[in-house]
């Protein structure tokens, strides 16, 4: 298991108590619940712009990420002008977006670093630029994404991560208007919700981002999302909206001889001489891959071997997934991941805290963004319709549910 994951339940252990005892005794709902719940979210990540098949599926959100603004003389970025461009044409369709502000080290190249003198203020002036600039073209914005997550979060740690976010939601406050505006969690991560605390002040929702069964080689079960939605609830006080919940739809697990067959290809004749020439053998990975592992590693060679194989990647070194990484009565196919939606999404809504709901995603890419490559199941098998775009049985599902949502709201 991968040590973000054991650092996940460690440091939530000490919240548990006093969350749970919350959970029972207070009610789950408030007034701003309530208020942003006449205008539940039903959304999904990473659209194409085929608007007519996303409002049919009575998906009236979705979700992008914003480019940084600015290029390094202080111009706008044209891949910024381009999005707001595309942001306001969602709009047009009926479709509102929720806009994910860049990770820390897009502003550290930019100089805007907040462990360095000056870097505080910038970050304030690009979040006061964000909010005032993107009124009437987003409905939504998400400070940055999944602290804690190594590869999104680095090079800060998490007491950095946590001002990072808190400063823009302070500055984007009062200056927010219609647009909503909050922060997310890649599940529970206690240690971050503990050190924004301060800034819950400034938060319209706190978001979590749930994948139960489908990483870190390990089951999950459908009253986990009751317990992680509720323990956010009582940790935050504030509205629930899960930005990212989804599960895949394809992938199985190998045998012994199928997974050296793949290691052959990358000159490791199994996973022991793997390790005894992990260098040769990082170099000899998909280039994806292969960098990504030297960055995450800090070009650390002492790393790479449980980073590729006793941390989730092993999922994606091997394009699979293990025999326990599932919800029992969920198979990972395109009915189970039908069924999945059918069921979570009445489960969600029931729990009056939760605000809304992003799915991740729309539509299954053809490589695996993390690895590269095409056969990983791991991040090329989420969509609601196929890479060619057509739509699976959890299109359907989505249709279905999210239109009783729209319905009760209507009424």
């Amino acid at each position: 298991m991968e040590q973000f994951v054991i650092d996940q339940i460690t440091s939530g252990l000490k919240y548990l108590p006093s969350c749970l005892a919350k959970s029972f005794f207070i009610p789950d709902s408030s007034e701003q619940t309530e208020k942003m719940r006449k205008n539940f979210i039903c959304g999904v990540c990473h659209p194409r712009g085929e608007y007519r098949k996303i409002t049919d599926a009575n998906i009236d959100w979705i979700r992008t990420d914003i480019p940084f603004p600015f290029n390094d003389d202080g111009t706008i970025n044209p891949s910024y002008v381009e999005y707001k461009k595309k942001a306001l044409e969602f709009k047009v369709n009926g479709i509102n977006v929720m806009a994910v502000t860049p990770y820390p080290k897009d502003y550290i190249a930019y100089g805007a670093d907040i462990r360095r003198g000056g870097g505080e203020t910038k970050i304030r002036e690009i979040a006061r630029f964000l909010i005032r600039d993107l009124q009437g073209v987003v409905s939504g914005l998400q400070i940055t994404n999944e602290m804690g997550m190594p590869r999104f979060t680095k090079p800060l740690n998490m007491n950095e991560a946590a001002k990072f976010i808190g400063i823009q939601l302070k500055e984007m406050y009062y200056l927010r208007g219609d647009i909503v505006i909050g922060y997310n969690s890649a599940g529970p991560q206690a240690d971050l919700h503990s050190l924004m605390k301060p800034y819950f002040q400034y938060c319209d929702y706190v978001g979590i981002d749930i994948y139960l069964g489908c990483f870190y080689g390990a089951p999950g079960f459908m009253w986990m999302f009751d317990a992680l939605v509720r323990y956010l609830w009582a940790m935050t006080g504030k509205p629930v909206v899960l930005q990212e919940f989804g599960y895949i739809s394809g992938g199985h697990t190998k045998t012994r001889r199928q997974r050296n067959e793949l290691l052959q290809r990358y000159g490791a004749k199994n996973k022991k001489d793997a390790k005894k020439n992990i260098v040769k053998f990082v170099d000899n990975l998909p280039k994806t891959l292969s960098e990504h592992t030297k960055y995450i590693c800090d070009e650390n060679a002492e790393r790479y071997f449980n980073f590729l194989f006793k941390s989730d990647m092993r999922d994606h070194l091997y394009c699979e997934l293990q025999r326990i990484t599932k919800i029992p009565g969920y198979d990972h196919t395109a009915e189970g991941q039908g069924k999945f939606y059918t069921d979570i999404i009445k489960r969600l809504y029931d729990m009056k805290c939760v605000a809304g709901m992003i799915i991740y995603c729309y539509q299954d890419p053809e490589h695996c963004y993390v690895c590269g490559q095409a056969d990983c199941p791991v991040e090329t098998k989420w969509g609601l319709v196929d890479a060619q775009g057509n739509p699976k049985p959890s299109y359907y599902a989505v249709q279905k549910e999210f239109g009783k949502i729209k319905g009760e709201n209507n009424v």
